[in-house]
């Protein structure tokens, strides 16, 4: 039976009431440093500083790696920014596309005060957490490049434009569960540390989602039928629809109410057969307040 939970609410308040080890692998993206507002003032990504950022994601998923079961593991996918994106406006690389906010945007034409950032510098914000995660206590088994088949656009004529991102495999402990027979390259080899992927073929209602083949690899690999699969950002749901659609159980945190509701619509459509249950009758202590949503197949 799939079971699906989206938690409404502040992952760093939400977290801290899941089970300890009741989770096998987490799969996520979180907000990239300056690039979006998501409309709530404990938003990530929103932080005035690149490095408070980092130090928020660091308390994140230290929580994570909490309700990860001994042998679970963590996939991370981070995107990188500039030390200074440039002005505001219709054009550029700090144009006003999505949800992005003026607020942010005039803080993106000023350098960080960190790190030793200059103008224009690439700010290597992937490698900072990763790197930041790894003295937490996280252990940083591979770096995959995802290779983006449909690049974002971008106007620059000093390099060159940017067409990956990294993705992160952490474990909790060196004796993690990992399946390399789930997916593998078509010569039947191992699978390699880059992978080549287009966008899904229709939008989400969500700026920022990642490909729902991303998700599915990332699941096959780090876990089995009927484990439960986190999403500590759900955004749109990718993580929770492609975990159910394996056999995995999943839980979504997303910190807007209106994105919980597209990942409840979107899961509907994509699986017709799936229907709402009311939430758990349950007090909740009033700085811990969560919304919860479960969906779960229903036999026709």
């Amino acid at each position: 039976m799939n079971d699906l939970q989206i938690l409404t609410g502040d992952s760093l308040k939400i977290l801290p009431t899941l089970t300890a080890e009741s989770v096998q692998c987490c799969v996520t993206s979180p907000p990239y440093w300056g690039l979006r507002d998501y409309d709530h003032p404990a938003q990530i990504g929103a932080e005035s500083s690149p490095e408070l950022y980092v130090e928020n994601l660091v308390t994140i998923f230290r929580e994570v790696r909490r309700v990860l079961s001994k042998d679970g593991t963590l996939w991370l996918n981070v995107g990188d920014g500039y030390a200074r994106n440039g002005g505001t406006g219709n054009c550029g690389p700090n144009a006003i596309v999505g949800n992005t906010k003026k607020l942010i945007q005039k803080r993106n034409c000023k350098v960080p005060a960190c790190w030793g950032l200059k103008d224009r510098d690439l700010m290597g914000l992937p490698w900072r957490v990763a790197f930041a995660l790894q003295a937490d206590g996280w252990i940083l088994r591979s770096k995959i490049t995802w290779i983006k088949k449909t690049a974002m656009p971008e106007s620059v004529k000093n390099r060159p434009t940017s067409a990956t991102e990294e993705v992160f495999l952490f474990a909790k402990s060196p004796a993690y569960f990992y399946d390399a027979r789930a997916v593998r390259e078509p010569s039947g080899a191992n699978l390699r540390n880059y992978w080549t992927l287009g966008p899904d073929p229709s939008g989400n209602g969500h700026p920022a989602a990642f490909p729902r083949e991303l998700a599915r690899r990332c699941i096959l690999l780090g876990s089995r039928e009927g484990d439960t699969v986190l999403d500590p950002f759900g955004g749109s749901g990718t993580t929770g629809l492609v975990a159910g659609e394996l056999g995995r159980k999943a839980i979504l945190i997303e910190i807007n109410p209106a994105y919980s509701q597209i990942v409840s619509e979107r899961t509907t459509a994509f699986q017709p057969q799936l229907r709402m249950l009311p939430p758990p009758s349950e007090e909740s202590e009033p700085d811990r307040r969560v919304t919860k949503t479960r969906i779960k197949t229903v036999n026709s």
